[in-house]
């Protein structure tokens, strides 16, 4: 079923929209603006170029399906290959930066009290390990798949909770029993315990109800008996996983209310709680879903796949060099490559991986005298498209890595195609040497992870103070 057939235009209201403030960080950099007058003199010590070059950093990528609501590879699915050569062939893709599985309920828990996680999960995070690609999920709670004999949850779930005719072949649970919250909450809380605190994860789907977990069946219909129980439901579940979900990031569809099971609510939380937002096609969405994510709050990332074009074949493949780069129109930090690794082999991900994201470089550096000490101003350029997905946080460093000085930027600076300036005071005891600009993003609740820069190496060398080419300030 095309996702396009499902989809009417709704009314969550965005532009103007406010979603409350941005992160802070605790011990916020002087960002300017720094006046001529203010210093003894100045010198501009380094303006690194940038570097085509990808950088596979936390927040950004190209993402490769190692399982998709129907299954892994066609060639898989078909028995043509094993499920280990599947995702070995993914893994090893040189653009794949994030491995990515869709499955159902009923592939993760097959009895109370405890996840059986289908061979696909051990198999999708030991190849990330072994090629340095991280991990992403969504377990649906519903799925056209396998309808009308299958539903995704697991038959223990099924034999207590009433199931609702929606029309046609389709079947969806009633999410408001309390059989169905209680088995609910478990899965929440086991598949926190497990994957919450796992570095190699970089998101979690929000686990919403309907269709794949987008939070829509076919139009208006749902198995709640009103829209009140319905967004009361949602409201509940998704605070359960916000809650549940301390350190990995999670990801919001922005599926329009077409189902009238109060996605306006979860959404609105859901970015009040710093969740990033996503889309599962990008040429076929209405106006609200492309204005929701083109003008979302810049510390939020955005993932994008086509609703169309999936599997790469050749027939397609000029409709996917097209389709692909509109991700940039919405400033998208992710794109979704589905699962045909031979496919996607045959293709060329340059453009779109030389803009998407936020690719973060030091274009100016300077020095300057003030105080009776050095200050070192970094002027900070981002050369993709989308706002840094957290707070940039940066570092003076010794040459053996000793810490000197250290803050963070607002959240979501350098914003996409902006630049962003930065101070450091330096000891007054330090007036030579060598330094390194180092770089990390910090994200919900203080992770840090180290953030690459898009430019060539570079260093910094102090000038020393009685060096005649100073510039003299006023």
């Amino acid at each position: 079923m095309r996702r396009r057939d499902l989809l009417k235009a709704s009314g969550l209201a965005w532009a103007g929209h406010d979603f409350g403030p941005a992160p802070r960080s605790a011990d916020r950099l002087n960002q300017g603006p720094f006046g001529v007058e203010q210093d003894e003199g100045w010198f501009t010590l380094a303006t690194p170029n940038p570097s085509p070059e990808p950088v596979p950093n936390f927040g950004l990528g190209l993402v490769g399906y190692t399982w998709e609501e129907g299954g892994p590879s066609l060639a898989a699915r078909a028995g043509r290959e094993t499920l280990e050569a599947h995702v070995e062939k993914m893994a090893r893709l040189p653009f794949v930066d994030v491995l990515y599985i869709r499955c159902d309920w009923r592939d993760v828990q097959k009895r109370p009290g405890r996840l059986d996680l289908s061979p696909v999960w051990a198999l999708t995070l030991d190849a990330a390990k072994r090629y340095g690609r991280r991990v992403a999920f969504r377990v649906m709670l519903s799925n056209t798949v396998g309808q009308p004999q299958y539903l995704a949850m697991p038959d223990f779930v099924q034999e207590k909770v009433p199931v609702v005719e929606i029309g046609g072949q389709f079947r969806e649970p009633r999410y408001d029993h309390p059989e169905f919250r209680k088995a609910f909450r478990e899965l929440t809380e086991l598949l926190a315990a497990e994957f919450d605190a796992n570095p190699l994860i970089e998101w979690m789907d929000l686990m919403q109800f309907g269709f794949w977990g987008e939070g829509h069946t076919g139009g208006n219909r749902t198995p709640f008996p009103d829209y009140l129980t319905a967004e009361r439901t949602m409201v509940e579940i998704t605070r359960l996983q916000l809650e549940s979900f301390r350190r990995a990031q999670v990801a919001v569809n922005t599926q329009p209310d077409i189902s009238n099971a109060g996605n306006r609510e979860v959404i609105d939380m859901c970015i009040r709680a710093g969740c990033w937002l996503r889309s599962d096609s990008i040429l076929v969405e209405e106006p609200e879903q492309i204005e929701a994510l083109a003008n979302r709050p810049a510390w939020l990332a955005a993932i994008l796949e086509d609703g169309y074009f999936r599997h790469y074949d050749a027939a397609d493949a000029a409709m996917l060099q097209t389709t692909m780069l509109h991700t940039l129109d919405v400033g998208a930090n992710y794109w979704s490559l589905w699962t045909e690794a031979d496919n996607l082999s045959r293709h060329d991900f340059r453009r779109l991986r030389e803009k998407m994201g936020y690719r973060i470089r030091p274009s100016w550096i300077w020095q300057r005298k003030r105080y009776g000490t050095n200050e070192i101003i970094v002027a900070l350029v981002n050369d993709g498209v989308a706002g840094v997905p957290g707070i940039l946080r940066l570092s003076l460093q010794s040459e053996d890595g000793k810490v000197i000085a250290a803050g963070g930027l607002d959240a979501g600076h350098p914003y996409g195609g902006r630049t962003r300036q930065a101070s450091f005071l330096l000891p007054a005891s330090l007036r030579q040497g060598t330094l390194l600009l180092k770089a990390e993003l910090e994200t919900k609740n203080g992770i840090r992870r180290p953030v690459r820069w898009a430019c060539d190496p570079f260093s910094i060398r102090l000038k020393p103070w009685d060096d005649p080419d100073w510039r003299k300030g006023i």
